[in-house]
């Protein structure tokens, strides 16, 4: 599955600061911060990785739903549909709470 580029490029503006890499990972686009998975764009769908606790929060938000790709959810990370992430500060805001989550973990080396 390809990505879409304009949202990556949307993503890069938001991230646009020190610590952050991209990878291309199975057709996707993934960013990390200081090593750790942060968010991405699968598709056309923006990713977040939140943490177990605010991803099941984050489920019960319009234009979510579970990372789901292999039968086997990944519980920390949701999907943001195009809706949900119309706005250049919706987009921000999912990718500043993903930022407060990854932000606690130790950096990968």
């Amino acid at each position: 599955m390809a990505y879409d580029a304009h949202l990556a490029e949307r993503i890069r503006r938001v991230l646009a600061d020190d610590g952050v890499s991209e990878r291309e990972m199975f057709g996707s686009l993934t960013f990390l911060l200081h090593g750790n998975m942060l968010c991405g764009v699968s598709g056309d769908m923006l990713l977040v990785r939140l943490g177990v606790q605010r991803a099941q929060e984050a489920l019960r938000e319009p234009h979510t739903r579970a990372m789901d790709v292999t039968g086997r959810p990944m519980r920390s990370v949701v999907f943001v549909e195009p809706p949900g992430i119309e706005a250049d500060e919706d987009l921000a805001a999912w990718i500043e709470r993903a930022r407060s989550f990854v932000g606690t973990l130790p950096p990968k080396a």
